[in-house]
């Protein structure tokens, strides 16, 4: 997102919030300059940051019980 320092000035705390709300950087126009407001980015494990995904299409009970014998054999 893009502002003019003299709309930064009118909404700062509100642009701030928003900065750390959506974690999009916040890019200020200054005498044709760019100065730009970015979030600290978050401690913690890569796990701790993962969203969860739902990979499975259809019933997982039917994945479970599937008969492979047909595909496999010693070689």
């Amino acid at each position: 997102m893009q502002v003019k320092a003299s709309n930064l000035r009118k909404n700062i705390y509100r642009l701030l919030d928003l900065v750390l709300e959506t974690g999009e950087p916040l890019e200020i126009e200054r005498n044709g300059r760019f100065l730009k407001v970015v979030p600290e980015l978050r401690k913690g494990s890569k796990l701790s940051r993962l969203v969860r995904h739902d990979c499975i299409s259809g019933d997982p009970e039917e994945i479970v019980h599937l008969d492979w014998s047909g595909e496999w054999s010693e070689a």
